[in-house]
């Protein structure tokens, strides 16, 4: 699977640089997680009630650049790889809760602490996509 992109996706108006329609949903529940919240790939598939991790995953690395592509991540809480430290800045920015690393973790990035950082979708019905 290749890696998310943030540079690909939305024209500078927001607007969709026609987006398949599941790539435009996975993109619309991206910008509803509130800051220093995050969603698993398996989330957005879930709420979508359709595709699975790898196909958001897909979509996040096409099309993922215009939106908070920090905020959808793997389950194990890893920073996205090539993107650690331009995320980790998002991370620190936006108050998202943290594991310390390890001394024996490489390169001693943290890891999202998916306990609390996870986002329950709040009052997601009123603006369920």
């Amino acid at each position: 699977m290749s890696e998310q992109s943030p540079e690909g996706g939305r024209d500078e108006d927001g607007g969709a640089q026609a987006l398949p329609a599941y790539a435009e949903r996975v993109l619309d529940v991206a910008e509803l997680i509130p800051p220093g919240r995050v969603l698993t790939y398996g989330d957005v598939a879930e709420w979508l009630e359709e595709g699975g991790p790898r196909q958001v995953g897909r979509v996040m690395a096409l099309y993922g650049g215009a939106v908070p592509w920090w905020r959808v991540v793997r389950a194990d809480g890893l920073l996205l790889p090539g993107h650690e430290q331009r995320a980790l800045g998002h991370y620190r920015e936006e108050g998202t809760p943290l594991k310390q690393a390890s001394r024996a973790a490489e390169g001693h990035l943290p890891r999202i602490d998916m306990r609390r950082a996870r986002w329950d979708g709040g009052d997601r019905a009123e603006g369920h996509i």
